[in-house]
Order: structure tokens, then C-alpha cells, then sequence
């Protein structure tokens, strides 16, 4: 997820961090490898221009403070405008209305049906009572997806085979889920293979006929500068309230992520990443901003990991943070746990510098990481300030691996340990956040 943009942004950001003074002629030159990238990950051409020049504003006359290199607050700037563009967090007004409707709508194969079940799902995470209606009746076998689909995750659902009439389905819907006593309702629509009046007027008849608070887009992240095209037809003919961008965790460039809040004025809701039906994010634009800056996103790995574990598990987790005794027994133990549950490449995403694993290559480096680990004694795992020079090369040779690999974990083990003492309050976040955009990003944590 972001893998590519953030690939091609770390390469831009080499020039950036060698600045030693800010002037107009090497801003304009260090940002234009910026555009480069920006426009290599399929960002619209008016967004990366218009970018470009805001930064170039931000940071032209602007006095650098303190303790942070020329490069550093240039970075920062781009890090503060990356949050601007992509907006706010995604869901801050979308939870708490109740009851809430919600039409999900969406081009033939952007992944609509799955991502219906997947928002029901975290509705129901956050106390809804959700319900999905049926209403794709031109798609071969929709209804039997979607079927199938929420009675895998026991999610209320509602068809009226051999009805071809969207209207009807919709009004019988909403009558049986309020029956139901469901007060998250979601209609999954009919998608086309390109928008056409049929459809537009299909979908305009049924928000007058259901009334939603929500008109949620559906968008492939893949199709790139196409999607934001999408985005603009839909919204000009049925007002989107939010984009919902699917298949993040394919060979998506997140240039639309980029773009779409920009051009079509609607908020991101949410990021589908995976196949699964919990592999639906909230969309939260500094975190974002931080993996594509190559930052990682230690809050949402924190996250992640919480909704792994079970609650005695996390409550435990957050005592440790919260009493800084996180040791390196904790970390092993939950990375553990955590890939019981998929590939650790998965888990990477969210630690700094790592976007360029591939998931093998990340799977070979965790077993690296674990064998140095488990080649220390229960007394160095939990006390690892004791481990001196004599004791790392033990380590090194009792897990085949070198000295400097072994310096190298313990350096960031003790960093992130100090990113997470900083994850245990809205401010300590915030702290962690502007840490993380003056820090010198090829000393940033990371696992490679």
C-alpha cells in the first residue's frame, strides 16, 4: 500500500535532505524531482502543479528553525501540505448518526459487493446493528455474492430474487431492516463498465426514493488519473458524500489517493486493503502522508496489533508502553501473533523505510530478526541495555548473523520504544508526528 509512490518519493527526498540553505533556485530544483515523483505515481498533472507551488510558497521566506537542516524543514513543509491535500481524517464525521444509510456506488468491478460487507462489518465493530440490501440486479451471480459474503460474516442481509425493479428492492429492503432493528443500512448498486444515463438516472431515482446520509464512491485505486475522472462524473451527478478507494494492496501507484480529494472535493473515507472482510482502514490523511514520506505509521501498526490480539492481550501491551518496560521478549511475542495471522510483510507497511519489501523478503528478515532474538537469554531479552560488546557477538553467532545486524536491531528496538511512549496520547501523537517529519529519514527506524 503506497508502496510505489513512497518508493518514488524517497528517491526525490535524497536531493532534499542535502540542502544546506533554502533559496529559490535550489528549492525549485530539490521540488522538481518532487513532481517527478508525484507525476510517476499517476497524480493528476493540474494536482502535482499546483502542489508543487504551494510548498514552493510555504517555504520560500521562511526562516529555519532551529536544530532542523535547510532539507529537514523542506521536508516538513512537504509533509504539512501532503496532509492538506489528502484532507482530514476520512471518518471524523462519518460514525455516531443513527440510523445511518448508506448507497455504495461505483464503476462494474471496483469492488463494491466486498467492500459493502467490509464497511458492515467495522459498523458493527463500532456498536451499528448493520443490514446490506441487495440492489445489483444487471451483474450475473451479484446477489449471490453478496450472499455468501455476509453470511460468512453474520451480517443481516436482504434480497428479492426475480424483482428487477431497483426502486422496489430498495423500498422492501429498508422496510425488512428497520424491521430488523438495524440502524446502519447499506444498498449495494448496480455498477456499469462506464458511466452511462441509465445507471446515473437509476442511482438518482433511488437516493430520492431511500434518502441516505451517505453516498459512498467505490473506486479502484489502480485505475490512477482515470479514477479521479470517476470521481468527478459521480459526484456532478449524484453528490458524493465520501470515496472509498478498494485494492490499495495491489500494484496501485496511489496517485488517486493523491488526487481525488483535491479534484472532486469529497473526503476519503476509507482504504480497502486486502481481501479479507476486516481489510477496510479508516482513511486518516497524516498517517498517510507519513508512508508516503517513507515515516511509517507506528500509531495504526499499534492499532493494528490491538485488534490481533484479544482484549486481556492489549490491555497487557498498553501497561507495558505505558510503563516503558516494552522489551525485546514483547516484541518477539506479538510479531509472533501477529503472523499467525498472514504474512509479516503485511506488518511492515507500517514501520519506516520498509515500503520497498517485497513480502518474501520481508518474511526472510523477521526470521533474521528472530533468531537474534531468540538467541539471547530471557534476562537480555527483557534487559537489553546489558547487552555489551562480548554478548552481541555471541548473539551474532548463535543466530548466523553479523555484529552490525545485531548493533542495528538494538539502535532500533530503543527508537521504537520511544515512538511508542509517544502513541499514548492525542498529543503524544502529534509530538511523534512533527518528530517524524524534521528527522533525517535514512536514520529513521526500520527492519531492512
Amino acid at each position: 500500500m503506497f508502496e510505489a509512490i513512497a518508493d518514488k518519493m524517497s528517491r526525490a527526498l535524497r536531493a532534499i535532505r542535502g540542502l544546506h540553505r533554502i533559496s529559490e533556485a535550489n528549492v525549485t530544483d530539490a521540488l522538481a524531482h518532487v513532481k517527478t515523483a508525484l507525476l510517476g505515481a499517476d497524480v493528476h498533472y493540474k494536482v502535482a502543479k499546483d502542489f508543487i507551488a504551494r510548498v514552493q510558497e510555504r517555504c520560500l521566506g521562511q526562516k529555519v528553525l532551529l536544530g532542523v537542516t535547510p532539507g529537514q524543514q523542506l521536508i516538513r513543509e512537504i509533509h504539512a501540505e501532503l496532509v492538506a491535500l489528502l484532507g482530514g481524517d476520512g471518518a471524523a464525521d462519518f460514525f455516531g448518526r443513527r440510523p445511518l444509510k448508506l448507497v455504495l456506488v461505483g464503476l462494474h468491478g471496483s469492488g463494491k459487493t466486498t467492500t459493502s460487507v467490509k464497511l458492515a462489518v467495522m459498523l458493527r465493530e463500532k456498536a451499528y446493528r448493520p443490514a446490506v440490501i441487495a440492489c445489483d440486479v444487471h451483474r450475473p451471480a451479484a446477489i449471490d455474492q453478496l450472499e455468501q459474503l455476509a453470511q460468512k460474516a453474520d451480517i443481516p442481509f436482504y434480497s428479492l430474487r426475480g424483482e428487477t425493479d431497483v426502486l422496489s428492492i430498495a423500498a422492501a429492503g429498508l422496510s425488512w431492516a428497520e424491521g430488523q432493528a438495524a440502524d446502519a443500512i447499506l444498498w449495494d448498486t448496480a455498477g456499469r463498465l462506464q458511466i452511462d444515463e441509465p445507471l446515473i438516472q437509476e442511482l438518482k431515482d433511488l437516493r430520492m426514493r431511500v434518502k441516505p446520509q451517505e453516498i459512498l464512491l467505490v473506486a479502484d485505486a489502480a485505475l490512477g488519473q482515470e479514477a479521479v475522472n470517476v470521481a468527478q462524473h459521480f459526484h456532478k451527478a449524484v453528490s458524493l458524500t465520501g470515496i472509498i478507494l478498494s485494492k490499495m494492496d495491489g500494484d496501485a501507484r496511489g496517485g488517486a489517493a493523491l488526487s481525488m480529494k483535491s479534484v472532486a472535493q469529497v473526503p476519503i473515507r476509507f482504504i480497502g486493503t486486502g481481501e479479507k472482510v476486516s481489510d477496510l482502514e479508516i482513511f486518516h490523511a497524516e498517517r498517510v502522508a507519513q508512508r508516503i514520506l517513507g515515516m511509517g505509521d507506528i500509531v495504526s501498526l499499534v492499532e493494528k496489533t490491538e485488534a490481533v490480539i484479544d482484549r486481556q492481550e492489549s490491555e497487557k501491551l498498553a501497561e507495558k508502553i505505558r510503563r516503558s518496560s516494552f522489551s525485546l521478549e514483547d516484541f518477539l511475542q506479538h510479531l509472533r501473533r501477529f503472523q499467525t495471522t498472514g504474512s509479516i510483510g503485511s506488518l511492515l507497511q507500517y514501520f519506516p523505510n520498509s515500503h520497498h519489501l517485497s513480502s518474501e523478503e520481508a518474511d526472510r528478515r523477521f526470521k533474521r530478526l528472530e533468531a537474534m532474538i531468540s538467541s539471547m537469554t530471557p534476562q537480555e531479552r527483557r534487559h537489553p541495555e546489558i547487552l555489551h560488546g562480548q554478548r552481541r557477538l555471541r548473539i551474532a553467532r548463535g543466530s548466523g548473523t553479523k555484529l552490525a545486524e545485531v548493533n542495528s536491531l538494538l539502535k532500533q528496538f530503543r527508537q521504537m520504544q520511544q515512538m511508542m511512549k509517544r502513541t499514548k496520547s492525542a498529543q503524544g501523537r502529534r509530538e511523534l508526528q512533527r518528530m517524524m517529519a524534521q528527522m533525517d529519514l535514512e536514520e529513521a527506524p526500520s527492519l531492512s
